[in-house]
């Protein structure tokens, strides 16, 4: 069965995140949507770029994914955190044990704001670790903890996407999409 996965977007969201999740995870065979949290697909990113969402968020209500992944950039982190639908649909996703995922700013600004990290360890974009709840993991450029996954910066969206990549398809998955991207560090 076709693992799925939601992408909520926003205006200011990190282009260069968003888009290596996107593409990894959709080479890798995963139902991707990216889901705009405005009441319009057009968003424009943090760095003035056009990104067109798959739908809005309030069409996905309804949905069940296996993973959802939030890009950060800022002001996206912001407008992510203050969404109720998107806050909502991830509070619901937790508590039911699914995967759920952040990077950059994200994890502080979207899921430590929310209650999300509780008990867990993350990490995130330098200036935001400090207010991640549990930093003993914070430098470090992807945090698994139980369901809850964690990357740090747009330069690191790549290896972030991979490891999410590799928890819903497997080691061997993540490995063909490495080699396939010609990704000169192997994990």
């Amino acid at each position: 069965m076709t693992k799925k996965v939601l992408v909520p977007i926003a205006d200011g969201s990190e282009e260069i995140e968003t888009c290596s999740i996107v593409n990894v995870l959709r080479r890798g065979g995963i139902d991707v949507t990216m889901a705009s949290v405005r009441s319009i697909l057009k968003v424009t990113g943090a760095r003035d770029i056009q990104i067109v969402a798959d739908k809005l968020l309030s069409d996905c209500l309804d949905e069940v994914f296996d993973m959802i992944v939030l890009p950060g950039g800022m002001p996206g982190a912001e407008h992510l955190r203050d969404s109720d639908e998107l806050t909502s649909m991830l509070k619901r996703h937790v508590k039911e044990g699914r995967y759920y995922a952040a990077i950059c700013a994200s994890p502080a600004v979207v899921l430590a704001h929310h209650g999300l990290l509780a008990g867990k360890k993350a990490t995130a974009y330098p200036g935001f670790q400090k207010d991640l709840p549990e930093t003993s993991c914070a430098d470090q450029i992807v945090v698994i903890d139980g369901n809850c996954i964690t990357g740090q910066s747009p330069g690191t969206a790549l290896e972030f996407s991979l490891q999410l990549l590799e928890i819903l398809e497997g080691a061997e998955k993540a490995q063909q999409i490495r080699q396939e991207l010609v990704m000169l560090s192997e994990k």
